[in-house]
C-alpha cells in the first residue's frame, strides 16, 4: 500500500447514516449525488473490489446513458483528488486503486465506521462465546451507537431498495437481535430497548424482531406494552398479509403471558457464540414451496422428456435444468408442472423462489436474500444465519448435504444470480427459468439447456379450449383457430384472451375474434384486467435490459415489415455499420426480443414486433429517413450503411 500518510491528513469516512468524510477535523465536500453514491458503494464494499458494471447499475438504476462508463471514470478521478489533493492528473494514487477492471477503496477500522462496527461486533461475539454476556452487551451497544440512521440515508430512495445498502441494513438488524438476546441473558434488557424498539418500528412485519422487542419490553418491566405490541403485530399481519403470526412470535407472547420472558434456550444460544449449529443437529423441516400447478397444462411432451432426462443424471455430476425462452412462452408453467410431477423423487422437500430477474421488481433478488429465505425454510434459526453471502451459501450446501431436495429458481437474471444457490450434492436437482440462455451455467456446472419454443397449433388450440372450459362449448373450430392465430400461439396471450372469454360467457367467441381482428395486430387486444400480467409489461422488462442503441434498433424492426431480418437490413434501417447492427442484434437476442434463426438472420414474434411498433424510439423524421434507405443488400454493403 505504500507509505502511510501523516495522521493529521488521513481521511475518515462515515457510511452508517449520511455519507460524510473528514480530513483531521475538517469535513470534506463530497460533490454531486452520483459522485457520493459511487463513494458510498466503494465504502459499503469495505475493501472488496467493485466492478464498473455494479457502479453503473447503481448510479443510473438500470437505465444508463451511453456516457455512463466515462462518467464513472470522471467520478473516480474526483474522489481520488478528494482523498489526495495534490495527486497529479491521471494518477491512481494509493487509496482508490483499480484491480483487474474493478475499483477498490483501501480503508481500515480506524477510517470507516462500518469496519469499526464489525470489529466491535466481533468483540461482542467473542465475549458472548466466553460466557461474559455483560461485556458482550457493552460492545454491542458501542457498535450500534455508530449508526446515525439508515445506511447512506442522504442519497435518496435508492438506498431503501438497492442490495448494496439494504444488505448492510439487514446486518444492523441482525446485530440488534443478537444484542437483545445477550441483554436478556444478563439482566440488562433496558440497555438495548431503544435499539430494538427502533429496529422493530422500522420493520413492523418482521416477526423475529417483534418477538425480541416483546421479550425485552417484558424483561424491562413493561409487560402490558409487550402484550399490546403482540396484538398490534397480529392485526397488521392479518390485515396486510392475510396470515396469522408464526411459531416464533406466538412462543414469545406465551412467555410474556406466563411472566417468564427469558428462557434457558435463549441464554444458551447466545452463549454458544456466533457459529451456527450444524443443520443436521436440529429436526429437519420438509419445505413444500412449489406454487400451484396449472390445472390446464397441456402439451410440452418433448420438453418434459428432456427435463426427466436431466433429473435421471444422478451420479453424472450436477443435475441442473435451465429453461429459457421469449417472454410469455410458458417457462414458469413448465418448470412448476415438472416440479410437481417430480416431487416424489425428492422426499426431503421442494424449494421455490421468483428471483425477479425480469419483472416489476426494482432490482433482481440478491442471492444472499434468497439464501436467507431458503435456510429459514430448512429450519435454520434466523439468528444463526450468517451475514456474509459466502457463509450463507456454504451453510446452504451443508444443510442439503445428504438430502434429496428439488430447488426451483424462477425468473433468473443471469448466471451470477444462480451460482451461490447451487447445492453441492448430486442428490438434489435445480430447475432454473430465465429469458436469457445461461451458457455459463452449462459450461461451468454442466447444466442441461432447454430452449422453449412456441407450442404447436394443435397444442395451443387445446391450451385455449381447456382454459375456456365449459363457458363456450359451442365454439366453432375456425373461430378458435382464428383466435389462436391472432395470439401467435404465445401461451401468455392465450391465457389473457381465454380469461376474457371466461369473464364474458354471454358473448360468443366470434365476438372475441372480431375484437382481436379490429386491433389489427396491436397489443390493445391483450390488456390484462388489472395490468399485472399483460403482454406490454412482459415485453417491457426485456426492453429495459438493453442499451439505448439496441432499443433504437428494436424500435425500427416494424419498418422492415416482416419478422425475418438480417444484420445488413438493420444497419440500413438504423444508419449504422454492419458490425454495430450485429452487436445490437446480439443484445436483442440475449434479451429474447430477437431469435437467431441461422447465420446472420434473425426473427421475432409477431406480438413482440407489435410492441416495438408502439415504442417511441425514433422521431418521425428519423423514421422517414430510415424508410428511404435501400434494403436487402448483403454484408459486403456495410460500407454504405456506415
Amino acid at each position: 500500500m505504500g507509505e502511510e500518510p501523516e495522521p493529521e491528513k488521513a481521511v475518515r469516512f462515515s457510511l452508517l447514516g449520511p455519507v460524510r468524510a473528514w480530513r483531521a477535523e475538517e469535513e470534506l465536500q463530497l460533490g454531486p449525488r452520483q459522485q457520493r453514491m459511487l463513494l458510498a458503494a466503494l465504502l459499503a464494499a469495505a475493501g472488496r473490489p467493485v466492478s464498473v458494471k455494479e457502479l453503473v447499475d447503481l448510479l443510473w438504476e438500470g437505465d444508463p446513458p451511453a456516457s455512463a462508463v466515462n462518467s464513472i471514470h470522471r467520478y473516480v478521478g474526483a474522489v481520488r483528488r478528494l482523498l489526495e489533493p495534490g495527486l497529479p492528473a491521471r494518477s491512481s494514487g494509493r487509496w482508490l486503486v483499480r484491480e483487474a477492471g474493478r475499483y477498490l477503496l483501501r480503508v481500515d477500522v480506524g477510517r470507516l465506521d462500518l469496519l469499526s462496527f464489525r470489529d466491535l461486533v466481533g468483540q461482542a461475539r467473542a465475549a458472548a462465546a466466553g460466557g461474559d454476556l455483560s461485556t458482550a452487551v457493552d460492545r454491542y451497544l458501542e457498535a450500534l451507537g455508530l449508526w446515525q440512521g439508515r445506511c447512506a440515508e442522504d442519497l435518496g430512495a435508492v438506498v431503501a431498495i438497492h442490495p448494496v445498502f439494504t444488505t448492510l441494513d439487514r446486518e444492523y438488524l441482525a446485530v440488534v437481535s443478537e444484542a437483545a438476546t445477550a441483554a436478556l441473558g444478563c439482566g440488562r434488557a433496558g440497555a438495548v430497548l431503544p435499539f430494538i424498539r427502533q429496529a422493530a418500528d422500522r420493520c413492523p412485519l418482521d416477526e423475529a424482531l417483534q418477538a425480541s422487542l416483546g421479550l425485552v419490553l417484558a424483561a424491562d418491566g413493561k409487560q402490558a406494552e409487550a402484550i399490546m405490541r403482540f396484538r398490534d403485530v397480529r392485526t397488521r399481519l392479518v390485515d396486510e398479509l392475510g396470515v396469522e403470526p408464526g411459531s416464533e412470535l406466538r412462543a414469545a407472547q406465551e412467555r410474556v403471558l406466563r411472566g417468564s420472558p427469558v428462557s434457558r434456550a435463549a441464554v444458551s444460544a447466545i452463549s454458544s457464540g456466533p457459529v451456527p449449529r450444524a443443520p443436521h443437529g436440529a429436526p429437519w423441516i420438509v419445505p413444500a414451496q412449489l406454487p400451484p400447478d396449472l390445472p390446464c397444462f397441456t402439451g410440452r411432451e418433448q420438453a418434459l422428456e428432456q427435463a426427466w432426462d436431466a433429473m435421471h443424471r444422478a451420479g453424472e455430476g450436477s443435475r441442473i435444468l435451465a429453461i429459457d425462452g421469449i417472454p410469455g412462452v410458458g417457462k414458469t408453467a413448465l418448470a412448476v408442472h415438472f416440479a410437481h410431477r417430480a416431487a416424489k423423487e425428492f422426499p426431503d422437500g421442494q424449494l421455490y423462489m421468483d428471483l425477479g430477474g425480469f419483472s416489476s421488481a426494482t432490482q433482481p433478488m440478491a442471492p444472499e436474500d434468497v439464501l436467507y429465505g431458503f435456510l429459514g425454510a430448512l429450519g435454520v434459526d434466523r439468528n444463526e444465519i450468517p451475514a456474509s453471502p459466502e457463509a450463507r451459501s456454504a451453510l446452504f450446501r451443508s444443510a442439503l448435504s445428504g438430502r434429496r431436495v428439488l430447488v426451483v429458481l424462477d425468473n433468473v437474471s443471469d448466471v451470477n444470480q444462480v451460482r451461490p444457490l447451487l447445492p453441492g450434492v448430486t442428490e438434489c436437482m435445480v430447475v432454473v427459468t430465465s429469458r436469457s440462455r445461461l451458457l455459463g451455467l452449462a459450461a461451468a456446472h454442466g447444466a442441461r439447456l432447454l430452449s422453449l419454443d412456441l407450442p404447436s397449433m394443435a397444442a395451443a388450440t387445446e391450451c385455449f379450449l381447456r382454459r375456456v372450459g365449459s363457458t363456450h362449448l359451442d365454439a366453432d373450430a375456425a373461430t378458435v383457430e382464428e383466435i389462436v392465430t391472432w395470439c401467435g400461439r404465445l401461451p401468455l396471450a392465450l391465457a389473457v384472451v381465454a380469461a376474457r372469454a371466461v369473464s364474458r360467457p354471454e358473448q360468443s367467441l366470434s365476438r372475441l375474434a372480431a375484437e382481436l381482428a379490429a386491433a389489427q395486430g396491436s397489443l390493445d387486444g391483450f390488456d390484462d384486467f388489472d395490468g399485472t400480467n399483460d403482454l406490454r409489461s412482459a415485453f417491457s422488462w426485456s426492453c429495459r435490459r438493453i442499451s439505448a442503441e439496441a432499443k433504437r434498433v428494436f424500435c425500427l424492426l416494424p419498418l422492415h415489415g416482416t419478422a425475418d431480418i438480417t444484420a445488413a437490413v438493420l444497419a440500413s434501417l438504423a444508419g449504422i455499420s454492419w458490425e454495430a447492427a450485429a452487436t445490437a442484434a446480439g443484445e436483442l437476442v440475449g434479451a429474447r426480443l430477437l431469435d437467431a434463426r441461422e447465420r446472420d438472420r434473425y426473427g421475432t414474434h409477431s406480438l413482440i414486433l407489435a410492441y416495438a411498433a408502439e415504442l417511441d424510439g425514433w422521431s418521425e423524421t428519423g423514421r422517414r429517413v430510415a424508410l428511404q434507405r435501400p434494403q436487402g443488400y448483403d454484408r459486403h454493403s456495410a460500407r454504405y450503411a456506415a
